[in-house]
């Protein structure tokens, strides 16, 4: 691909002299302007390797159309010699301020012109170069970026699987309790990318099912008082797994896991907080989490009407969980009756953030057969 340069001088005799001395070796495609102000428009819509401009011209001299070229995206460190037959100390310094890279002497048959013509194009595709490897460079880390951020979801799935099974419960309640919490976070305006981290890591709520007795938590029938504290220790067991970790979905995973059963008023568990003092995704998942506990079917119980879970959210809203996630989660009632139907499958969208499908293509395959009993006596 030619070098592209960028001559602007109001005599149309020079501006033929440097367009044939510049392309002489084939290796430059020069666009030619007798008026900056529609360079400048030109260099506005795309990009040149290097730029040539007269110092004295109607409408606007060589120095500001230098600061004026130096101030487009992308044309900060691309070269630009003012020609001048001003060679003063003053005009030099200025325009060396304003952004020039060299000078050209207005002597169109002068070797010093040719010599540093020449140069200025060697220079202009070095820059060119440079830049060509940066974008590479550039491309590469986002390649390795997305790899990493797709090898961090594929732990979350893992470790939420993993979590399903021991449940009895292979992925529709985590997929689900994701999909609400995504409504949740984005109806109260979080920033996309806690949004999109919110929907990741909510299938991690209840990892720290992994470590309660199958006798107890795969108990057909209703659980004792000693039973339910036990199943109650899964939130700060979730915590201790999820701790110091340097994944940001991992930390935010052990948020949740601590915190998706604190209540509003203070009287959850296990460390009794309340209000604000609750993590924010923590109290999105809270809301998402007693929903769908409520309105599926359990061996031990007939899921509850949406009309009426609604209403449980509603009487509920201040005492045990956070008002603001409960009207977000009710402002999108429609999203939520075709979740809970089964309908709305698609994968995280309104982030603005590239994910991999995979925790719902994976995770929507699996039957839904078992969910803590503990979340809805929880209620």
């Amino acid at each position: 691909m030619l070098t592209q340069a960028l001559l602007i001088d109001d005599s149309r005799s020079v501006l033929n002299f440097l367009q044939r001395h510049i392309e002489a070796e084939g290796l430059v495609e020069a666009t030619t302007f007798l008026d900056p102000v529609e360079a400048l428009a030109c260099a506005g819509k795309r990009m040149f390797d290097l730029a040539l401009v007269d110092y004295e011209m109607p409408h606007m001299d060589g120095i500001t159309f230098i600061r004026a070229f130096r101030a487009l995206p992308g044309c900060a460190d691309i070269p630009i010699a003012m020609i001048t037959s001003r060679q003063t100390d003053d005009v030099k310094m200025e325009a060396l301020q304003a952004g020039a890279t060299d000078f050209l002497p207005k002597q169109p048959q002068s070797v010093e012109m040719t010599v540093r013509l020449r140069n200025l194009v060697r220079l202009g595709i070095a820059a060119r170069k440079q830049n060509d490897r940066a974008a590479d460079l550039a491309s590469a880390v986002a390649a390795a970026t997305q790899k990493l951020a797709e090898r961090e979801e594929e732990i979350i799935l893992r470790l939420a699987l993993a979590v399903e099974y021991r449940d009895n419960d292979t992925g529709e309640h985590t997929l689900r309790v994701a999909r609400y919490s995504r409504i949740i976070a984005e109806q109260l305006g979080l920033p996309a990318r806690l949004c999109r981290d919110i929907y990741l890591a909510a299938p991690l709520h209840d990892v720290g099912k992994v470590a309660i007795p199958d006798n107890i938590l795969l108990k057909p029938g209703k659980l004792t008082e000693e039973e339910m504290a036990v199943i109650r220790t899964h939130a700060t067991i979730g915590e201790r797994i999820l701790a110091d970790s340097s994944c940001e979905l991992i930390q935010l995973g052990g948020q949740i896991a601590a915190g998706h059963h604190e209540r509003w008023d203070g009287a959850g568990y296990p460390h009794g907080l309340k209000a604000d003092e609750i993590p924010i995704a923590a109290r999105v998942v809270a809301v998402a989490d007693v929903f769908d506990a409520l309105t599926t079917r359990r061996p031990y119980k007939e899921p509850m009407p949406l009309e009426v879970a609604r209403g449980y959210l509603v009487e509920h809203k201040g005492r045990q969980f956070d008002p603001a996630c409960v009207e977000a989660f009710l402002s999108r009632w429609r999203e939520v009756v075709e979740i809970a139907a089964g309908q709305r499958a698609t994968p995280y969208q309104k982030s603005g953030a590239t994910i991999t499908p995979a925790i719902e293509q994976k995770m929507g395959n699996c039957p839904d057969v078992d969910h803590s009993r503990e979340a809805v006596a929880a209620c």
